[in-house]
């Protein structure tokens, strides 16, 4: 068989302060990618100078500013390898990344998603790694993805398979990687993993201190879309809708802390409390957060911060 090729598609928004530390380490591995891109998401900021040292050795895309599931999409079709290699335009490549997902690749040709380990990074300070928090699964991938996103958000996916599921959802604005994952999964793809953690993955502190909430209620949103797919089987539905209740009371939940400690409207409370569709936990919580806060504040203890929850248990969450 052929060597297998790798595009590293960078997608950068108001990236101009970080690109350089990801470009460098894209272009850096001890196995150099076949091409480097950067989608330049529409940015306002001076991305093309920080970009301009580099001319000649990547390319650059720009387009209007679409988000994250557009910028992928749009590497993904201009890229030639036979896998794009993801990486954020605030996160970094160590020199092997790209070494260990090739010898992978070769050892293991049926698969179309493949991964390594990441190092969380907090205040430049690692302080624990990806699959600590979240265990890669090797077996019943199917099923586990629903649990889970065991892949991360920086795998290299084989372009055929992706561009057979139809690419990126640009309907979600946060959690179009795990839907995306989730339908190849589904469609055939098997996901390999290497535990070495050569990304590192920046956590920021305005997105370690935002409200959890609309990331998990775009979970349950790709869960319910899951539902509908007809590469779904029967067999698999029990577990898809035990994830479905399991990840829409962890949304409830974080509504509930939002309504407590944040000021939020409670206004959205009682109707969970009503609904068939949670785990009794979070009916009762709801409820007791619409009706009496006072008293729901002395049972459910404020989540601390994920910077202080990280730091303290390795990356545990």
């Amino acid at each position: 068989m052929s060597e297998p090729t790798f595009s590293i598609v960078i997608t950068a928004y108001q990236a101009a302060e970080t690109i350089a530390a990801a470009v460098d380490s894209a272009l850096a591995q001890t196995l150099p990618a076949d091409e480097v891109l950067v989608v330049d998401d529409g940015s306002t900021d001076d991305l093309a100078a920080a970009l301009r040292p580099y001319e000649g050795r990547i390319r650059v895309i720009r387009r209007e500013n679409g988000g994250g599931a557009a910028a992928r999409n749009t590497g993904a079709e201009a890229a030639r390898g036979d896998f794009m290699a993801v990486l954020d335009a605030d996160d970094a490549y160590h020199p092997r990344r790209l070494e260990t997902i090739a010898e992978l690749a070769r050892q293991r040709p049926e698969l179309d998603l493949i991964t390594t380990d990441a190092r969380l990074v907090v205040g430049g300070e690692g302080v624990g790694t990806f699959a600590t928090h979240t265990p890669f699964v090797a077996d019943h991938q199917r099923t586990a993805i629903f649990e889970t996103c065991f892949v991360g958000g920086w795998p290299a996916i084989r372009l055929s398979r992706l561009e057979a599921i139809g690419g990126f959802d640009e309907s979600f604005r946060i959690a179009y990687d795990w839907d995306c994952w989730l339908r190849a999964i589904l469609s055939g793809a098997e996901v390999g993993f290497s535990a070495e953690p050569f990304y590192d993955y920046v956590l920021h502190e305005g997105s370690l201190s935002a409200s959890r909430a609309p990331s998990l209620w775009e979970r349950a949103r790709l869960l319910e879309k899951a539902a509908r797919n007809p590469n779904l089987r029967e067999s698999e539905r029990p577990a898809l809708e035990r994830a479905l209740r399991m990840h829409r009371s962890r949304a409830v939940m974080a509504d509930v802390q939002d309504s407590l400690y944040a000021a939020t409207p409670r206004r959205r409370l009682a109707r969970h409390a009503l609904s068939r569709q949670l785990e009794l936990r979070a009916r009762e919580t709801a409820l007791l957060a619409a009706a009496a806060p006072p008293l729901a504040r002395r049972l459910v203890r404020q989540d601390r911060p994920a910077e202080e929850r990280l730091s303290t248990n390795g990356g545990r969450g």
